[in-house]
């Protein structure tokens, strides 16, 4: 099955909770990748959401980059709730 990777980077002005994380992330820029796979027998192409993963910074104390797993619809909350 083929897939595609998408990139797209987000920007917080304020620090924003993420429930994979279990902490308050700060204010940055941060990168997510969604992982999607061609649905196959269809006229047209079309693709699904596999799965969608957010780079999280490092901090000041020195922890590695990490990658997580996010529910797109959080980010879309979080946002949602960083531009009110």
């Amino acid at each position: 099955m083929l897939t595609r990777t998408r990139r797209t980077t987000l920007v917080f002005r304020h620090p924003f909770p993420l429930k994979s994380s279990g902490r308050l992330q700060p204010a940055g820029t941060y990168t997510v990748e969604s992982e999607e796979e061609l649905l196959e027998g269809l006229s047209f192409p079309a693709y699904r959401r596999v799965s969608t993963t957010i780079t999280l910074q490092a901090t000041r104390a020195g922890t590695l980059v990490q990658m997580l797993p996010v529910d797109p619809r959080e980010l879309t909350e979080a946002q949602a709730a960083d531009r009110a």
